[in-house]
């Protein structure tokens, strides 16, 4: 048996047990939203570590606990990989055909709250450490693991903890906590994530709701009141209408066309998937609508809330109303500037009564499609998948990936178990087990690859 061999075969007969593992870990809540189950889970992710021989350490931080963990190999080359241990909430808990926190296998899937996103990707890359380790007895090179537990709550206190330890963090190249395949099965390689401003805008108009057949006439209507805020931000054409917030848009590149050309037209798809009968802008489909999906900023609606929305009709006026708004950024914009020309928009537009409640952000960030590690990580998969790794400069989606990038200077790639029905964030999340195994036995050849 070649090398790979032995390797691959060690990662297909431990399956069972690197997915009991798992189950224990999507059995421990982790909700960052909810500050549930955050320590315990930390606790967990350090044990885990140290079973196969890395010393780990949980560092407080403002917000959730960090989990650092490193154990040095043959070569002096070191290799950062990133993985988050919280959860989005699971509701509506009556949607889910197995409780979100008791993982089920059917059908070839395991389904749970967190086990995609980003649970597996974890247990996985320690399935792989397994087999180097049984097989070889120590690894190939040095490798560091940075898990926290903000990730689905805008990593609050990430970038700082990042800043703080800087030396610790040193390494060659990182491995980000997610990636996967497209509806087609193929591996795509993700190198960018776009920012993002997240914010709630807020309007009070009275003290208390009133009589609409009372207040109507004569009382200002915060639902109103906010709905005319929200339309000065964007017009029917679906052009920003905040001055100066294009200023820093860096364009996209002739390299980044050249690539996007390469990818599928996801037009048919993409409508076939959410039911959409056209796209905004005139867009039909081809380069275009993959460019604009990435390459544009946005900004979006979330969700809206005032007055009464229940059963029947009540005849009221509301006081209050709000409105979730998130910005999405494209490279060189900032989240702070952003903050500071929405204030100024709406403040010339007369509309300084809004309140901007800033509820996290990142600016956006990228890795050279031609860095040599990007080359390895597109090498290994072709064996494992029998099919090319596509090449995806950016997506629509956003992360705390730029310190990494910028301060910690790595070159950031994408891969991994996801695939286009995995339901990550709703209800009956879930993953392939036979991706899972071809993650592991990708991980095994990258770590191998980049040690040399």
């Amino acid at each position: 048996m070649s090398n790979f061999d032995k390797l691959d075969s060690y990662i297909d007969k431990n399956l069972d047990a690197s997915l009991e593992e798992l189950k224990r870990y999507v059995s421990q809540p982790s909700i960052s939203a909810q500050n549930l189950g955050l320590k315990e889970c930390a606790a967990l992710v350090k044990e885990m570590l140290e079973k196969r021989g890395f010393t780990a350490e949980i560092m407080a931080t403002d917000g959730a606990p960090v989990v650092f963990g490193e154990r040095k190999g043959k070569s002096d080359k070191t290799l950062l990989i990133y993985n988050h241990y919280d959860v989005q909430p699971p509701e509506p808990l009556e949607l889910w055909e197995s409780p979100p926190f008791e993982p089920e296998i059917r059908n070839g899937k395991m389904y749970g709250r967190g086990v995609s996103d980003d649970k597996s990707h974890l247990t996985a890359r320690l399935h792989a450490i397994d087999s180097i380790l049984e097989n070889e007895g120590e690894l190939p090179c040095n490798i560091k693991f940075i898990i926290e537990g903000e990730e689905e709550t805008a990593s609050a206190h990430l970038h700082d903890y990042i800043s703080k330890n800087l030396d610790r963090l040193k390494a060659d190249a990182c491995i980000w906590e997610f990636g996967g395949v497209d509806h087609r099965d193929k591996p795509m390689q993700y190198l960018g994530l776009r920012g993002i401003c997240y914010v709630e805008l807020s309007v009070a108009s009275l003290s208390t709701d009133v009589h609409s057949g009372l207040g109507g006439s004569i009382l200002p209507n915060a639902a109103w009141r906010l709905t005319w805020a929200l339309t000065s931000l964007k017009g029917v054409d679906e052009r920003i209408r905040i001055p100066g917030f294009f200023d820093d848009v860096v364009p996209p590149s002739a390299r980044d066309r050249e690539l996007m050309d390469q990818l599928p037209d996801v037009a048919d798809e993409y409508k076939t998937r959410y039911g959409a009968k056209e796209f905004i802008k005139g867009l039909t489909g081809g380069t275009d609508l993959k460019m604009e999906e990435v390459f544009v900023p946005t900004c979006t609606i979330c969700g809206l809330t005032s007055g009464y929305q229940g059963p029947g009709s009540k005849t009221v006026q509301p006081a209050f109303a709000s409105a979730k708004v998130d910005f999405r950024l494209v490279p060189n914009q900032k989240p702070a500037d952003i903050l500071k020309k929405l204030r100024a928009h709406l403040d010339a537009e007369g509309f300084s009564d809004v309140k901007i409640d800033f509820l996290g952000g990142e600016p956006a960030a990228r890795t050279d499609p031609d860095d040599p590690f990007v080359k390895i990580v597109l090498d290994t998969a072709e064996e494992i998948y029998d099919a090319k790794m596509e090449i995806v400069p950016m997506i629509g989606g956003s992360g705390p990936n730029y310190p990494f990038v910028h301060d910690l200077g790595l070159p950031v790639v994408t891969m991994g178990h996801g695939y286009p029905d995995t339901k990550a964030h709703a209800p009956n999340e879930n993953i392939r087990i036979d991706l899972y195994v071809q993650h592991s036995k990708h991980m095994v050849r990258v770590i191998k690859e980049f040690a040399k």
